[in-house]
């Protein structure tokens, strides 16, 4: 049911909510608070120091509003609250001043400085709370207010209402589950805890059964059908081609090159994992595979994340091959019509033996001669149904998955369990360890010196910055385009810097890199783009600002940017917090163990980074948190297949859905 048939979704509203990609009733119920505030009114009296807290008073004098500078507002007045008067203060709320009327009864939350009388209030709620009140928190856009959302959802749930419920009946009752709707409206209007911890269980539940029954199901299907290609490749041509490489592959590499090597020519299909640590060697290793494959008389294809990372796919795998007759194609979103049409019909004449690209490989206009090998890199990028889309373009194609995300061994065979798995550890001979130090901002002097330093002996620098640009100049972190000016400041415009972000067109996008590689840009400022993948040799130092804002999944993938030569390299991490995940990477360089300590802390970071997409994004589910609702799922899910699949499958209608996305039929 569309969303403008719910009452009060006009025009306006509509556009906010197609920003968060909101365009059905079913899309607003399940879309779903991401945290929530406790609210429970104590009497000032009770307020401890630097304890954030709620009070309820009589605003008793006329709020009078000061202007700090053009993006900070101070709003001062009193309020009555229990027989005392108490001077509150708030910032950037000036748009509160008229509803602040004299004589009414409101709820502030913040801070009580005893000493001084005065509450620094962080928020206002003019609907008066009792006691205790349960409020949820959405994602928002601008133009959108939390009271808006939720009386919105509120005016759904009074209309006709079909949603898919993904849980089999009798789990259901095994597990006594609220029902799919009376769980999503106590998610939104929540009357006590719990209650909401019991709707967010069948909520996680859910999640987590469909990622295992995608997972399973997928396994399932391919145990079924698991006759490989015809294979006849003799060893020594593989040998002979890893010889002539201008580096020694180390020992996890070749033992991976041996695992892959036996898996094309055994009878069964492949569906191997290469799970290596960041410049460990792991697309070497898969260009070695495609060569195999090659040499057997099929086309391969590779699947990376980014264009940015395709493109250093396509660049590095040409180079690699250039003294062999393989033919190397690219396709990308951003290229022309008239080039994706060439791709198109060279790839279906056989005339391309590796495409690589982005997901526009998995696009109806591609179509392979004789597909053989799939590799996707960053795997946990791309949903399972992608990943299963471009398996899907050849008839027996042997699967292989890269990823640079080393997590917990015990993750790994839960999450990974229906794949055969090469673990590379190893670095390539001569690159040296990291060294890795956490700074404040006030002694950023330090880190300035010895980026200048880099810069003499002609190396580069990557900075990252949690944001493109602080619009609204309300937060205290920072941001791309102000660290440009600073560092211009700072090396007084005698070095070139540059910015790079998501939201920059690809050519723009393409120039600054190709400028970067080419040694003509010093020092790269930008977001998490740069992540994954980017290889650029000559970068000898990664300074990441507000470092407690990431991961350390993610501080890992970003230090893995340097240090991918045998020069030593250097990571910075700038943050005035101190936030035991960064000692961590101080003392460490290695990815598994940095994941083990990562699940210990249960940081604020992510399992599997912070800009995936696809299906490990979950709703609510959490894989650390929820571990052991993981695995009772996996259980469930493979004893629902095996039980239901053939003979009673007609019973869940709703799962075939799912089926339909995974076998990519129409």
């Amino acid at each position: 049911m569309d969303i403008n048939l719910v009452k009060g979704v006009g025009s306006k509203a509509f556009e906010y909510l197609s920003k968060l990609d909101l365009y059905k009733v079913e899309d607003l119920i399940l879309y779903y608070p991401y945290r929530y505030n406790f609210i429970k009114v104590i009497p000032l009296t009770e307020a401890l120091e630097d304890e954030t807290v709620t009070i309820k008073g009589i605003v008793d004098t006329e709020p009078r509003v000061s202007y700090i500078n053009k993006s900070l507002n101070k709003m001062t007045f009193r309020i009555n609250s229990g027989g005392y008067l108490v001077n509150v203060t708030i910032f950037n709320r000036n748009f509160y001043k008229n509803n602040l009327k004299l004589g009414r009864l409101i709820n502030l939350i913040g801070k009580y400085d005893r000493q001084k009388n005065t509450f620094t209030a962080s928020d206002i709620k003019f609907e008066i709370i009792r006691n205790f009140k349960i409020e949820p928190v959405y994602h928002l856009v601008k133009g959108l207010t939390s009271k808006g959302l939720s009386k919105l959802i509120d005016e759904c749930f009074n209309m006709p209402i079909d949603i898919d419920d993904f849980i089999p009946h009798y789990l259901v009752d095994k597990y006594e589950f609220m029902n799919k709707l009376q769980a999503a409206y106590n998610l939104h209007f929540p009357e006590d805890i719990s209650t909401l911890k019991k709707a967010r269980l069948r909520a996680i539940y859910e999640e987590l059964f469909i990622f295992m029954f995608k997972m399973n199901y997928l396994k399932h299907k391919y145990d079924l059908n698991n006759q490989g290609l015809n294979r006849q490749v003799e060893k020594s041509k593989v040998d002979d081609f890893i010889s002539s490489l201008p580096f020694t592959l180390t020992p996890d590499q070749l033992t991976a090159v041996s695992d892959i090597y036996n898996d094309l020519l055994s009878p069964k299909r492949m569906n191997r994992l290469i799970l290596g640590d960041v410049g460990s060697g792991k697309t070497c290793v898969a260009s070695i595979g495609m060569y195999i494959n090659y040499l057997s008389g099929y086309q391969s294809s590779l699947m990376a994340p980014t264009e940015i990372l395709a493109r250093q796919h396509y660049a590095s795998i040409t180079d690699t091959f250039k003294n062999t007759n393989i033919k190397v194609g690219l396709l990308v979103g951003s290229m022309k019509k008239s080039e994706k049409n060439k791709v198109y019909q060279e790839l279906a004449e056989g005339n391309i033996d590796i495409l690589i690209g982005t997901h526009a490989l998995i696009s109806d206009g591609v179509k392979f001669n004789n597909l053989g090998l799939v590799i996707t890199d960053e795997q946990h990028r791309f949903g399972v149904n992608q990943r299963s889309n471009l398996q899907n373009k050849g008839l027996m194609s042997d699967v292989l998955y890269l990823s640079a995300t080393p997590i917990p061994r015990t993750y790994a065979l839960t999450i990974y369990g229906d794949m055969d798995t090469s673990i590379i550890k190893t670095k390539p001979n001569g690159r040296k360890e990291i060294i890795t130090k956490v700074v404040k901002e006030k002694d950023l002097k330090e880190v300035l010196y010895h980026m200048l330093e880099e810069i003499k002996q002609g190396h580069q620098i990557y900075v990252v910055a949690p944001l493109i640009e602080d619009e609204n100049g309300e937060s205290n972190l920072n941001d791309v385009v102000k660290l440009k000016e600073k560092f211009n400041i700072a090396f007084n415009n005698s070095i070139r810097v540059e910015i790079l972000h998501g939201k920059m067109k690809n050519a723009d996008k393409d120039a600054i890199m190709e400028d970067y590689k080419n040694g003509k840009i010093k020092v790269l400022i930008s977001t998490t783009v740069i992540e994954v993948g980017v290889d650029v040799k000559n970068s000898t130092m990664m300074v990441i600002f507000n470092a407690e804002r990431f991961g350390l999944s993610t501080l890992h993938q970003l230090r893995g940017r340097v240090g991918r030569n045998s020069v030593q390299s250097y990571c910075y991490l700038i943050s005035n917090m101190d936030v035991p995940r960064l000692k961590v990477m101080e003392e460490s360089n290695d990815g598994f163990y940095i994941s083990e300590k990562d699940f210990e802390l249960r940081g604020e970071g992510d399992l599997f980074g912070t800009k995936q997409s696809g299906d490990m994004v979950f709703k609510l589910a959490d894989i650390r948190r929820d571990y052991k609702i993981l695995l009772q799922c996996k259980k469930d899910a493979n004893e629902f297949i095996t039980n239901n699949l053939v003979d009673n499958f007609n019973l869940y209608p709703e799962f075939r859905k799912i089926i339909k996305e995974l076998e990519f039929i129409d």
